[in-house]
């Protein structure tokens, strides 16, 4: 059971898209993960969307040549490997939440809320 919302400083994440072109190093603390199930995350990644939020100012990326930003309102920005397709980041401002599944190995995270679930697909139940 998870008792905090957030992990500590020293937490460390590193994860990649599935081509391994874009890669990303991030040191806590982080949010434990939130799952998004609004239309436009089910558009972006096929699914709903489990994202980590992290401050930008601690995600190192690794291959930005590869990395793709799409503008999805006036406050956010979403990124993905323009070579692999893969879902990695949802931006707004000063955090950055990474895609839960870009992880590499264990994340010591859990899914501690649902949101949006109003919008959230009829062919699954929360």
């Amino acid at each position: 059971m998870i008792h905090k919302s957030y992990t500590d400083e020293n937490h460390e994440l590193s994860g990649s898209c599935l081509c391994g072109r874009v890669r990303w190093h991030a040191r806590g603390p982080f949010r434990h993960v939130v799952a998004c199930h609004c239309r436009e995350c089910r558009k972006w990644s096929g699914h709903f969307f489990p994202g980590i939020r992290s401050r930008s100012d601690r995600i190192v990326i690794e291959g930005e040549e590869s990395l793709r930003w799409y503008r999805s309102s006036e406050f956010a920005r979403r990124g993905f490997c323009g070579e692999c397709g893969s879902t990695l980041f949802w931006q707004s401002g000063s955090i950055t939440n990474i895609a839960a599944g870009s992880v590499d190995g264990e994340t010591a995270l859990g899914i501690i809320q649902h949101i949006h679930t109003g919008e959230a697909g009829d062919y699954y139940d929360l």
